[in-house]
């Protein structure tokens, strides 16, 4: 994703360390980082609803990210603002039942968990303020 950039509004500042913080780069990322190690796994039986189920929960948090951008209202925006939230939680279960199938991606399953948990911080963090 190093050539990719999103020139979008809606980017977050820490007061403490001055980085900006984007949102749809970092759902974004969070995206492809979750394709490329659902493409890392063995497909049989078990695997392969599992991966459906995360790819899809992980890749919708950018998605509504990018929908809630270009809300046509607050409440619009709060109600996808309440998506992203959802789908990073559920992507949390579903990367624990990849653990489950495949404990030897303990590793990458639990890097993954923890930028979805971040993820869900967020988007509660921006549901709650409003």
């Amino acid at each position: 994703m190093s050539n990719i950039k999103f020139p979008m509004s809606n980017q977050t500042q820490n007061q403490n360390d001055k980085k900006v913080y984007d949102l749809v780069e970092r759902t974004s990322k969070f995206g492809i980082m979750s394709i490329n190690f659902a493409k890392s796994l063995s497909e049989n039986n078990i695997n392969n609803p599992i991966i459906n189920q995360f790819i899809r929960s992980a890749t919708s948090i950018g998605a509504n990210y990018m929908e809630a951008d270009c809300a046509e209202s607050k409440k619009d925006f709060n109600h996808k603002i309440g998506i992203c939230k959802k789908e990073s939680k559920e992507t949390t279960h579903w990367l624990i039942m990849i653990q489950a199938a495949n404990p030897e991606k303990e590793t990458e399953c639990q890097r993954l968990f923890k930028e979805a948990h971040e993820l869900t911080l967020i988007f509660s963090s921006i549901f709650n303020k409003k």
